[in-house]
């Protein structure tokens, strides 16, 4: 039998870890540049990827509900993503003084990462 809920997870943990992966890379890719520039990477991707797995679980997490529920949990998972992403790169710049442009560097291959985790996922 299908169930839509465990492949909703399956699909989620697939983002997850190739957000982790391409997060890694471009922290590798940065090392060179000094351990600020790979430890940026780390945290802007890191903030994706954290945020990302927060919002599966809320929106996940409710098991089959009517419609209007299911969605309001769907938005509320990516209201409270960004919210996650907005207070790392906040704390990465502000409290700990990472460089943005490694951050950026993270986040968006963290992003670009979720995209192929879903156009991949058959």
């Amino acid at each position: 039998m299908h169930d839509p809920m465990s492949a909703g997870r399956r699909l989620a943990l697939r983002a997850t870890v190739f957000q982790a992966g391409a997060t890694a890379l471009v922290a590798l890719a940065l090392l060179p540049h000094g351990m600020p520039s790979a430890l940026g990477a780390l945290v802007g991707g890191g903030a994706l990827v954290a945020g990302s797995a927060v919002a599966a679980l809320l929106a996940l997490g409710g098991g089959v509900q009517l419609a209007g529920a299911a969605i309001a949990r769907l938005l509320a998972g990516v209201v409270l993503k960004w919210v996650v992403v907005l207070a790392v790169f906040v704390s990465g710049m502000a409290g700990f003084g990472l460089p943005p442009l490694p951050m950026l560097a993270g986040l968006l291959a963290a992003t670009l990462a979720f995209v192929l985790a879903q156009i991949l996922k058959r």
